[in-house]
């Protein structure tokens, strides 16, 4: 195990499941031995391994098991079968600020966390002015951590897990915390630990740092492990896990969708292979409705990611109920605050669809490039025009799905202008 920091060996991890309390009670007090549980499988038969100075990502849908397979490499629970071996100290991102006291102040808190993590007073007194300086809470740092606001104390917290020095960082989520500007430190400081060739365990829902971070990506689905390797096909694979295109195609778009309050047969639709808003906000005249929607990818797969600098498409479908002439359809980019990101519509296109009748339908479809910044975004959609010279809004969708832009360089602001760089030497020679 002269390379490797964590083996997961074949580890399984069994939760029983009780209907209500005294059955706990019932079933250890039976002589027959009568179960009166049920085993849940929070983690089945999972193996993989990382190698000193590697940074791996795990990703998975909620109840993959990515939790408790952290708890278990943290020593929080123990294995139900299989064997974990861990080579090199352990500072784990995951519950900021648990073991704090809150009647301690910042500094003793340092002390007793410090302590606990096998450091002497002495190692603590020489990393304290670097955690102070990292956690930027001024006088607060000698004040008990229960008047603390919750931004200064998952800073503390932050700045004590991120500065003892380990040898294997595990983060879940954690690099999100406090403000904008302090954000970009702690992923300042995530990537000091990469270039300083520390072995990560990094589990995020932020695929565009998981594939720009991570040299090698585990992929697990219901407790197993469903695939491991490159991070741009574990996500590419993701992508499909979440719009059920692996585990189950035949059951693919049999579940009705809920569109304008009616229910639509989900058989053949393209919204049926996306992940959808459960809380759309919808209204209008119904004149015209939207009947259905996709994101397409730049090879033409349905889905809620796509990568910045290809081609996206934005597909909608438009079902006419009564007579209507020059439609507008359109769809917008948000922000994750509601802010308009961009938008464009069949008028701004220059398309004129004339007069429609009851039973036309037509479908338009938005090819663009994704010069958006990496992150998450919120799609709207609109079916809107003019009668007798007044605006009328026939169907609109507000938030209907997310779309996640996976990025490898990201810019200032929301937009990459795509820019070039030339260095000159003073004597005015190209570099």
């Amino acid at each position: 195990m002269e390379d490797i920091a964590i083996k997961v060996d074949h580890i399984t991890k069994v939760y029983r499941l009780y209907n209500k309390p005294s059955d706990r009670l019932r079933e250890s007090l039976s002589v027959t031995h009568k179960k009166y549980s049920k085993d849940h499988y929070a983690l089945s038969d999972i193996s993989f391994e990382v190698k000193r100075g590697e940074t791996v990502g795990l990703i998975g849908t909620n109840g993959a098991g990515k939790s408790t397979i952290l708890k278990i490499i943290t020593g929080v629970t123990n294995p139900t079968e299989g064997k974990l071996e861990i080579d090199g100290r352990i500072s784990a991102l995951l519950e900021l600020g648990a073991g704090f006291n809150m009647e301690y102040t910042g500094v003793e808190n340092v002390y007793l966390n410090g302590t606990m993590n096998g450091f002497s007073e002495e190692e603590i007194d020489a990393r304290l002015p670097e955690i102070l300086e990292f956690a930027d809470i001024g006088e607060f740092a000698y004040q008990p951590v229960k008047t603390y606001s919750s931004g200064m104390f998952v800073r503390l917290a932050f700045a004590v897990a991120i500065n003892i020095d380990p040898e294997i960082l595990i983060v879940d989520e954690a690099l999100s915390v406090g403000d904008v500007f302090f954000q970009s430190k702690c992923y300042h400081k995530f990537e000091e630990f990469k270039k300083m060739g520390k072995t990560i365990l990094f589990v995020s829902h932020d695929l565009s740092s998981v594939a720009k971070y991570c040299d090698r990506v585990v992929l697990l689905n219901k407790g197993t492990k469903l695939a491991e390797g490159n991070p741009r096909e574990m996500v590419d694979l993701y992508k499909r896990l979440l719009v059920n295109q692996i585990e189950d195609s035949n059951a693919e778009g049999k579940k009705d969708i809920k569109v304008n309050s009616e229910v639509v047969s989900a058989e053949m639709t393209w919204m049926s292979r996306m992940k959808l808003n459960p809380d759309v906000q919808e209204y209008g005249e119904n004149i015209a409705r939207i009947t259905d929607f996709a994101i397409l990818d730049e090879n033409g797969n349905i889905t809620n990611i796509v990568e910045k600098g290809k081609k996206c498409s934005f597909k909608i479908k438009m079902d006419v109920f009564e007579e209507v002439e020059e439609p507008i359809l359109a769809v917008t980019i948000k922000n994750l605050h509601g802010t308009d990101i961009t938008g464009t519509n069949t008028s701004f296109e220059g398309e004129s669809m004339g007069l429609l009748r009851p039973g036309d339908c037509r479908i338009a479809t938005f090819t663009q490039d994704v010069n958006l910044q990496g992150g998450e975004y919120l799609i709207s959609l609109g079916c809107t025009g003019f009668i007798k010279g007044e605006f009328h809004v026939f169907h609109r969708l507000y938030d209907i799905c997310n779309l996640t832009v996976l990025s490898n360089r990201d810019t200032v602001g929301f937009f990459d202008m795509n820019a070039s760089l030339q260095l000159e030497n003073p004597n005015g020679e190209s570099e």
